[in-house]
Protein backbone atom coordinates (compact mmCIF):
# COMPACT_ATOMS: atom_id res chain seq x y z
CA UNK A 1 0.00 0.00 0.00
CA UNK A 2 1.33 3.57 -0.93
CA UNK A 3 1.64 5.86 1.85
CA UNK A 4 -1.31 8.74 2.44
CA UNK A 5 -0.26 11.39 0.47
CA UNK A 6 0.69 14.34 3.05
CA UNK A 7 1.12 18.05 2.80
CA UNK A 8 4.76 18.61 3.10
CA UNK A 9 4.34 22.93 2.82
CA UNK A 10 5.87 24.80 5.44
CA UNK A 11 3.41 25.16 8.40
CA UNK A 12 3.06 29.02 7.17
CA UNK A 13 1.64 28.10 4.00
CA UNK A 14 -0.68 25.56 5.48
CA UNK A 15 -1.80 28.16 7.83
CA UNK A 16 -2.29 30.75 5.11
CA UNK A 17 -4.07 28.13 2.63
CA UNK A 18 -6.87 27.75 5.94
CA UNK A 19 -7.29 31.30 6.08
CA UNK A 20 -7.23 32.42 2.30
CA UNK A 21 -10.11 30.08 2.44
CA UNK A 22 -12.30 31.37 4.88
CA UNK A 23 -11.95 34.72 3.43
CA UNK A 24 -12.64 33.62 -0.16
CA UNK A 25 -15.80 31.57 1.02
CA UNK A 26 -17.29 33.96 2.71
CA UNK A 27 -16.61 33.23 6.41
CA UNK A 28 -14.19 36.25 7.24
CA UNK A 29 -16.15 39.08 5.92
CA UNK A 30 -14.41 42.20 4.26
CA UNK A 31 -13.72 44.62 7.25
CA UNK A 32 -13.06 41.83 9.58
CA UNK A 33 -10.01 42.43 12.38
CA UNK A 34 -8.24 39.05 12.02
CA UNK A 35 -7.94 37.25 15.22
CA UNK A 36 -4.47 38.56 17.51
CA UNK A 37 -0.74 36.76 16.80
CA UNK A 38 -1.77 35.09 20.38
CA UNK A 39 -5.58 33.54 19.35
CA UNK A 40 -3.65 32.46 15.92
CA UNK A 41 -0.88 30.79 18.05
CA UNK A 42 -3.22 29.01 20.02
CA UNK A 43 -5.59 27.55 17.49
CA UNK A 44 -2.75 26.40 15.80
CA UNK A 45 -0.36 25.37 17.79
CA UNK A 46 2.73 27.19 16.68
CA UNK A 47 4.62 29.88 16.89
CA UNK A 48 4.42 33.83 16.68
CA UNK A 49 7.08 33.78 13.74
CA UNK A 50 5.12 31.35 12.02
CA UNK A 51 1.84 33.04 12.60
CA UNK A 52 3.38 36.43 11.29
CA UNK A 53 5.04 34.27 7.63
CA UNK A 54 1.12 33.05 7.01
CA UNK A 55 -0.53 36.81 7.71
CA UNK A 56 2.90 38.42 5.81
CA UNK A 57 1.35 35.76 2.90
CA UNK A 58 -1.95 36.93 2.63
CA UNK A 59 -0.89 40.63 2.88
CA UNK A 60 1.21 39.92 -0.14
CA UNK A 61 -1.49 38.43 -1.84
CA UNK A 62 -3.23 41.34 -0.58
CA UNK A 63 -6.61 39.42 0.89
CA UNK A 64 -5.29 40.77 4.44
CA UNK A 65 -4.75 44.73 5.18
CA UNK A 66 -2.63 46.18 8.18
CA UNK A 67 -3.77 49.25 10.15
CA UNK A 68 -0.28 50.72 11.95
CA UNK A 69 -1.18 50.58 15.87
CA UNK A 70 -4.83 49.26 15.19
CA UNK A 71 -4.19 45.58 13.61
CA UNK A 72 -5.01 43.47 10.65
CA UNK A 73 -8.32 43.45 8.70
CA UNK A 74 -10.00 41.76 5.74
CA UNK A 75 -9.41 43.15 2.74
CA UNK A 76 -12.30 45.61 1.73
CA UNK A 77 -13.92 43.48 -1.30
CA UNK A 78 -15.28 40.06 -1.58
CA UNK A 79 -14.26 37.47 -4.37
CA UNK A 80 -16.34 38.43 -7.14
CA UNK A 81 -18.28 35.97 -9.18
CA UNK A 82 -18.64 35.84 -12.81
CA UNK A 83 -21.26 34.57 -14.89
CA UNK A 84 -20.26 33.75 -18.45
CA UNK A 85 -23.93 33.58 -19.52
CA UNK A 86 -24.29 37.44 -18.84
CA UNK A 87 -22.19 38.14 -21.54
CA UNK A 88 -22.94 35.63 -24.76
CA UNK A 89 -26.38 37.55 -25.92
CA UNK A 90 -25.19 40.68 -28.19
CA UNK A 91 -25.31 44.35 -26.69
CA UNK A 92 -28.69 45.93 -28.14
CA UNK A 93 -27.92 48.36 -31.11
CA UNK A 94 -25.92 51.33 -29.73
CA UNK A 95 -25.13 49.62 -26.29
CA UNK A 96 -21.77 49.50 -24.86
CA UNK A 97 -20.52 45.53 -24.81
CA UNK A 98 -22.43 43.70 -21.79
CA UNK A 99 -19.22 43.15 -20.25
CA UNK A 100 -19.02 46.58 -19.79
CA UNK A 101 -22.70 47.29 -19.00
CA UNK A 102 -23.12 44.79 -16.34
CA UNK A 103 -19.98 46.40 -14.69
CA UNK A 104 -22.23 49.44 -14.31
CA UNK A 105 -24.67 47.41 -12.69
CA UNK A 106 -22.28 46.75 -9.89
CA UNK A 107 -21.48 50.35 -9.73
CA UNK A 108 -18.19 49.17 -10.98
CA UNK A 109 -15.71 51.42 -13.37
CA UNK A 110 -15.37 49.13 -16.52
CA UNK A 111 -12.54 49.44 -19.61
CA UNK A 112 -10.63 47.62 -22.49
CA UNK A 113 -7.20 48.35 -23.22
CA UNK A 114 -6.15 46.94 -26.92
CA UNK A 115 -2.88 45.27 -26.65
CA UNK A 116 -2.57 44.05 -30.44
CA UNK A 117 -4.63 42.97 -33.14
CA UNK A 118 -3.03 40.92 -35.83
CA UNK A 119 -3.31 37.79 -38.47
CA UNK A 120 -1.52 34.80 -36.15
CA UNK A 121 -1.05 30.99 -36.85
CA UNK A 122 -2.76 30.05 -33.67
CA UNK A 123 -2.22 27.87 -30.81
CA UNK A 124 -3.37 24.28 -31.73
CA UNK A 125 -6.25 24.09 -29.77
CA UNK A 126 -7.16 27.00 -30.94
CA UNK A 127 -6.78 25.96 -34.62
CA UNK A 128 -8.56 22.64 -33.72
CA UNK A 129 -11.47 24.37 -32.23
CA UNK A 130 -11.41 26.68 -35.11
CA UNK A 131 -11.05 23.42 -37.38
CA UNK A 132 -8.38 24.83 -38.80
CA UNK A 133 -5.86 23.37 -41.47
CA UNK A 134 -1.90 23.39 -40.27
CA UNK A 135 -0.39 26.56 -40.96
CA UNK A 136 -3.91 28.52 -41.34
CA UNK A 137 -3.96 31.29 -39.55
CA UNK A 138 -6.76 33.35 -37.65
CA UNK A 139 -7.15 37.13 -36.14
CA UNK A 140 -6.17 37.44 -32.95
CA UNK A 141 -7.65 40.34 -30.93
CA UNK A 142 -5.75 40.82 -27.75
CA UNK A 143 -6.63 42.86 -24.47
CA UNK A 144 -6.75 44.02 -20.63
CA UNK A 145 -9.65 44.37 -19.00
CA UNK A 146 -10.14 46.51 -16.18
CA UNK A 147 -12.32 47.09 -12.99
CA UNK A 148 -12.05 49.97 -11.02
CA UNK A 149 -8.67 50.82 -12.36
CA UNK A 150 -7.59 47.28 -10.94
CA UNK A 151 -6.92 44.71 -14.12
CA UNK A 152 -9.42 42.09 -14.02
CA UNK A 153 -8.94 39.75 -17.18
CA UNK A 154 -6.32 38.76 -19.87
CA UNK A 155 -8.24 38.16 -23.19
CA UNK A 156 -7.11 36.78 -26.67
CA UNK A 157 -10.00 35.91 -28.78
CA UNK A 158 -9.26 34.41 -32.24
CA UNK A 159 -11.34 34.56 -35.23
CA UNK A 160 -11.33 32.46 -38.66
CA UNK A 161 -9.63 34.94 -41.04
CA UNK A 162 -12.30 34.35 -43.59
CA UNK A 163 -14.33 35.97 -41.48
CA UNK A 164 -12.27 38.63 -39.98
CA UNK A 165 -10.43 40.06 -43.22
CA UNK A 166 -11.29 43.42 -44.34
CA UNK A 167 -13.79 44.28 -40.94
CA UNK A 168 -13.39 45.64 -37.60
CA UNK A 169 -12.39 42.56 -36.21
CA UNK A 170 -9.03 43.12 -37.97
CA UNK A 171 -8.98 47.30 -36.83
CA UNK A 172 -6.75 47.45 -33.63
CA UNK A 173 -9.79 49.72 -32.14
CA UNK A 174 -12.27 48.70 -29.45
CA UNK A 175 -15.51 47.22 -31.04
CA UNK A 176 -18.65 48.96 -30.10
CA UNK A 177 -20.91 46.84 -28.68
CA UNK A 178 -18.09 43.62 -28.66
CA UNK A 179 -17.71 41.27 -30.97
CA UNK A 180 -20.72 39.29 -30.22
CA UNK A 181 -22.81 42.20 -31.93
CA UNK A 182 -20.43 42.81 -35.07
CA UNK A 183 -20.80 39.45 -35.57
CA UNK A 184 -24.36 39.19 -35.57
CA UNK A 185 -24.19 42.34 -37.62
CA UNK A 186 -22.43 40.27 -40.21
CA UNK A 187 -24.77 37.41 -40.14
CA UNK A 188 -23.11 35.33 -37.30
CA UNK A 189 -25.25 35.01 -34.36
CA UNK A 190 -24.16 33.86 -31.46
CA UNK A 191 -26.07 30.18 -30.97
CA UNK A 192 -24.19 28.66 -28.06
CA UNK A 193 -21.00 28.54 -26.22
CA UNK A 194 -18.18 25.76 -24.55
CA UNK A 195 -16.56 27.15 -21.74
CA UNK A 196 -13.34 24.83 -20.19
CA UNK A 197 -12.71 26.33 -16.66
CA UNK A 198 -9.01 25.29 -14.97
CA UNK A 199 -6.71 26.91 -12.55
CA UNK A 200 -2.99 26.91 -13.36
CA UNK A 201 0.13 29.36 -12.08
CA UNK A 202 0.22 32.76 -13.87
CA UNK A 203 3.13 32.67 -17.00
CA UNK A 204 5.08 35.58 -16.61
CA UNK A 205 2.49 37.92 -18.95
CA UNK A 206 -0.66 37.27 -17.06
CA UNK A 207 1.91 37.67 -13.89
CA UNK A 208 2.47 41.48 -15.54
CA UNK A 209 -0.73 42.87 -17.02
CA UNK A 210 -2.79 41.03 -14.40
CA UNK A 211 -0.62 42.63 -11.48
CA UNK A 212 -0.89 39.09 -9.68
CA UNK A 213 0.61 39.09 -6.18
CA UNK A 214 3.16 36.55 -5.33
CA UNK A 215 1.96 32.28 -6.49
CA UNK A 216 -1.20 33.06 -6.76
CA UNK A 217 -2.95 31.03 -9.62
CA UNK A 218 -5.17 32.15 -12.15
CA UNK A 219 -8.63 30.98 -13.43
CA UNK A 220 -7.70 29.97 -17.32
CA UNK A 221 -11.52 30.11 -19.65
CA UNK A 222 -11.08 28.49 -22.81
CA UNK A 223 -14.24 29.55 -24.97
CA UNK A 224 -15.48 28.45 -28.06
CA UNK A 225 -18.59 30.28 -29.54
CA UNK A 226 -20.78 28.85 -32.48
CA UNK A 227 -23.21 30.36 -34.67
CA UNK A 228 -25.61 28.60 -36.96
CA UNK A 229 -24.80 25.05 -37.75
CA UNK A 230 -22.47 24.83 -35.20
CA UNK A 231 -19.53 26.59 -36.89
CA UNK A 232 -17.07 28.18 -34.95
CA UNK A 233 -16.92 32.18 -35.03
CA UNK A 234 -14.56 33.13 -32.28
CA UNK A 235 -12.01 30.79 -29.42
CA UNK A 236 -11.55 33.21 -26.79
CA UNK A 237 -8.41 32.20 -23.64
CA UNK A 238 -9.06 34.25 -20.61
CA UNK A 239 -7.92 34.28 -17.79
CA UNK A 240 -8.15 36.32 -14.25
CA UNK A 241 -6.81 36.34 -11.11
CA UNK A 242 -8.03 33.87 -8.60
CA UNK A 243 -7.91 35.67 -5.65
CA UNK A 244 -10.32 38.28 -6.76
CA UNK A 245 -12.99 35.70 -8.81
CA UNK A 246 -14.91 33.26 -8.86
CA UNK A 247 -16.62 31.53 -12.18
CA UNK A 248 -20.52 31.01 -11.48
CA UNK A 249 -22.53 29.20 -13.71
CA UNK A 250 -26.44 28.62 -13.30
CA UNK A 251 -28.37 25.28 -15.12
CA UNK A 252 -31.94 25.54 -15.54
CA UNK A 253 -33.47 22.46 -15.11
CA UNK A 254 -36.75 22.21 -17.40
Amino acid sequence: MPEPHKDKRPLAERIAAEIRKLIMNGDWEPGKQVPTNEALRTQYETSNVTIQRALQILKDERFLEGQTGVGVFVRGERAQTIEPAHYITPSEPGEPYRWLSEATKRQQRAKYRMLEVREVVPPVEVARALRLEDGETAMLRSRVGFLNDQPAELVYSYYPIELARDTRLGDRRLIPGGSPALLEEMGYPTRSQDDAVAARPATTEEYEALEIPRDVPVIEVFRIVYSDDEKPIEVTLLTKPAHRFKMGYRIEIS
